[in-house]
């Protein structure tokens, strides 16, 4: 499976059997022939004299992207009728992004700022309009999202969980039917099942469903860890950090989407 961080799957091949690559030093890395010899055909590492990527480019990156998603979701909270405008916009910006060759860093700031306006106007409404108990769900879906990565970071670095391909196998399959599942559920909630949720209303299988949103989104964290270390040991340019910020990005929207819909379901359940 590719990561969903898209920088790497630019370069993926290189881990597919037959594949080479050369890096900056001039080195050739080569996997061991299964079938068939494939040449690795995506971008280059960076060439001599060409800055290559570090964790600080991308720690900056990083932080920057989000900080740009906060103004953004302090423009969404305050107008939330911008919430769908920006989905939509966001998606199609981030397909862009993905499929790009040269990354713009001016298309990922604005990826990021969308973003931000529709996380921003799907947490006020679901804040306002969805939950009646007065749960302070943002907060706490906030503070989980961060636990969440915290965790899935320390489970990273300390090796307790490796990203190989048994694991990555495994979170194809998972992502695969999930998608599947939340499309069927997408359908179903404008049926009116579930109260309007779909299945993530149908009682303590809708728990569940959110649950197993919320850990694939987590675990799906490791992914992008492993995609900012192999572009690291690739030496590729540092204007690519740019991409991998960007994938990092959507994985952390997605985690905090998912875990404000587990609270928004779990409050409802205490009404």
């Amino acid at each position: 499976m590719e990561s969903r961080n898209p920088v790497i799957r630019r370069y993926a091949d290189f881990q597919r059997p037959g594949s080479v690559l050369g890096n900056n030093q001039g080195t050739v890395i080569t996997s061991t022939p299964v079938e068939e010899t494939k040449t690795f055909t995506g971008p280059t590492p960076a060439q001599p004299g060409e800055r290559v990527v570090t964790m600080d480019d991308v720690v900056m990156k990083s932080f920057l992207m989000l900080a740009v998603l906060l103004v953004g979701a302090f423009v969404g909270w305050n107008a939330p009728g911008f919430a769908i405008i920006a989905a939509i916009a966001g998606l199609v910006l981030g397909l862009v992004n993905t499929f790009k060759k040269n990354v713009s860093p001016v298309l990922v700031i604005t990826y990021a700022l969308l973003q931000g306006v529709f996380v921003g106007g799907i947490s006020y409404i679901y804040q306002n309009l969805v939950v009646a108990d007065g749960t302070n769900i943002v907060g706490n879906t906030i503070m989980s999202t961060m636990v969440a990565f915290g965790t899935m970071l320390f489970l990273f670095k300390s090796g307790i969980i490796k990203v190989d391909a048994k694991f990555t196998r495994m979170m194809l399959v998972a992502m695969v039917s999930y998608l599947v599942i939340a499309v069927i559920s997408l359908i179903a909630a404008f049926m009116g099942v579930g109260g309007g949720w779909g299945f993530y209303g149908v009682g303590g299988f809708g728990i569940l469903l959110a649950l197993f949103g919320v850990g694939l989104a987590s675990f799906s964290l490791m992914l992008d860890f492993q995609s900012i270390r192999q572009a690291i040991s690739l030496g590729l340019p540092e204007k690519e950090s740019w991409r991998i910020a960007f994938g990092l990005t959507v994985t952390l929207v997605w985690l905090y989407l998912e875990m404000l819909r587990l609270f928004a379901i779990l409050s409802g359940r205490r009404d």
